[in-house]
């Protein structure tokens, strides 16, 4: 199956079932990759740092470290950057390549400032009826030895039952890959089908290491638009039931780290051009910290890892 959203979020790298074997430093800085706004999704990946999590700054003034170059439309959105889960100082990066088509972006790098050739990879290009391909991301599993990678896709056809339930005929589900090496993929398989049209998956875990999926609700009529989680036995299920919603309505683009013990989960209220932040243990009872954040002005939907002082000091610098 494909690639490793977001090798996992921060934190995830410390979760006994799903972490990189080479874990991140609960120390190291935040380092939050993005797009901006407008014709930004054309010109590419930014990055902002943090190291309380609530505080971001943007690095090399806001430019651009990585113009995309693939893909049916050739822009960069949701990127999602983890590391590599066998190879030391090793990053990847995925996102989504355009509004609608088969293929997400990958790229990898060893400083974040040079990088390896792009390349389309056509995750869905198997699947009859597949419109588009969003929001890409991956996660290890250690159990299964390889990466499970996945994204929102409508297939023309598929679930029936919630047609018309979102704009413009979207009716997403979660779908997936696995891969050991970034090379060779399994065939696209639904990962998560929770009844409605879902977009934005990403995987975080609680204080107790227990493992869950965060999604949104992409329900129109009537209009939910919010997130909510169910926890997960794998980065593949099974999955138990889905919480309450957790955030208001019109959010989007889940991203989650560790802090201070707590899981971050942060959002974009991207009707509002801001972003929305909460704090759990126990991904049941939530305090909300929107009060609390600064975001980089501009910044849309991205990902969260945890990455060494001395790489983001050499980001600090400015692209290659």
């Amino acid at each position: 199956m494909l690639l490793n959203r977001r090798a996992m979020i921060g934190a995830l790298a410390s979760a006994p079932l799903t972490a990189p074997a080479l874990a991140a430093n609960a120390d190291d800085p935040l380092l939050f990759a993005y797009f901006g706004t407008g014709s930004d999704e054309a010109t590419g990946l930014r990055f902002a740092t943090s190291d309380d999590g609530l505080t971001f700054r943007n690095l090399g003034g806001g430019a651009s470290y990585l113009r995309p170059e693939v893909g049916e439309a050739k822009l960069m959105r949701d990127p999602f950057l983890f590391r590599d889960a066998t190879q030391d100082g090793l990053w990847h990066l995925v996102w989504t390549t355009a509004w609608e088509g088969v293929t997400i972006g990958h790229a990898s790098s060893r400083d974040l400032r040079h990088w390896s050739p792009q390349r389309a990879l056509p995750v869905m290009a198997s699947v009859a009826g597949t419109r588009n391909c969003w929001a890409p991301e991956a996660i290890w599993d250690a159990k299964a030895r390889h990466y499970v990678v996945f994204w929102s896709s409508t297939v023309k056809g598929r679930f029936s039952e919630t047609e018309g339930t979102s704009e413009t005929g979207y009716n997403h589900r979660l779908w997936y890959v696995t891969t050991r090496d970034f090379a060779t993929f399994s065939t696209p398989q639904v990962l998560y089908d929770p009844g409605f049209s879902v977009i934005d998956g990403t995987f975080a875990q609680a204080s107790d290491g227990a493992l869950h999926l965060v999604v949104k609700d992409e329900t129109l009529h009537p209009p939910r638009k919010h997130l909510r989680s169910a926890a997960a036995a794998s980065p593949t299920g099974p999955f138990g039931p889905l919480s309450t919603p957790f955030t208001t309505s019109w959010v989007e683009g889940p991203m989650t780290a560790t802090v201070r013990g707590q899981t971050l989960c942060y959002w974009d209220v991207y009707l509002e051009g801001r972003w929305g932040a909460a704090a759990t243990r126990d991904f049941a009872t939530w305090r909300e910290v929107t009060a609390e954040l600064s975001m980089p002005k501009g910044a849309r939907h991205g990902s969260l890892a945890r990455a060494p002082r001395r790489l983001v000091d050499g980001l600090d610098k400015g692209p290659a």
